[in-house]
């Protein structure tokens, strides 16, 4: 089902700059305007490491205060099947900014410092199948946000090919089991998988 452009459950693929975040933010912006009493809540990944992380982090939150103020913040890094099964409600859609960022988190191992302590680190098998299952059960709307990285160069080093070579398969899972699939380019979208 399409409700005012849209879908039950979509990821967005692109490269860095592609337009991705804005068509994310585009479609909270239409399910808001599309009924009275309608949420949306953006699901940030991002974890503030550095001080250039930091600072992107709150140009984006301040770009996002401008352009749409009713879309609210919640940050999680880890835990994102929980996450969208606390906050997901039919009248509320959910966006997820990024899954590269979440598969980042979880195969990393200097992110597991950063956990609280006596925080076990989840198993990345466990969670891509938490969230491959909430996302089938979502009682409202969800939009995914994801890198398409595996386009370029094959990347040095074993841990960067493991990378990608995860993310290729997350995205392909994920893809399986949402009703649209879109690929951002140069801010334009191609609509891979469902209604347009």
């Amino acid at each position: 089902m399409v409700e005012h452009g849209v879908a039950r459950s979509e990821l967005i693929l692109g490269g860095q700059k592609s337009g991705k975040s804005r068509r994310a933010q585009d479609l909270a912006e239409a399910w808001l305007t599309g009924m009275p009493g309608r949420r949306a809540m953006l699901v940030a990944t991002a974890m503030a490491t550095d001080d250039e992380m930091r600072e992107r982090i709150a140009r984006h939150q301040g770009d996002r205060a401008r352009q749409l103020p009713a879309l609210v913040t919640l940050e999680e890094p880890l835990e994102m099947a929980a996450c969208i099964a606390q906050h997901s409600r039919a009248d509320t859609l959910l966006v997820v900014d990024c899954l590269t960022l979440w598969l980042t988190h979880l195969t990393w191992p200097g992110h597991h410092a950063l956990l609280p302590p006596g925080d076990q680190a989840p198993d990345p098998a466990l969670a891509m199948a938490a969230l491959l299952s909430v996302m089938q059960g979502a009682p409202g709307p969800v939009v995914l946000v994801s890198n398409e990285i595996g386009l370029g160069v094959i990347p040095m080093g074993r841990e960067v090919r493991n990378f990608v070579d995860a993310l290729g398969q997350l995205n392909q899972r994920v893809a399986s089991v949402c009703q649209r699939v879109t690929l951002m380019s140069a801010g334009l979208p191609l609509v891979l998988k469902g209604p347009a």
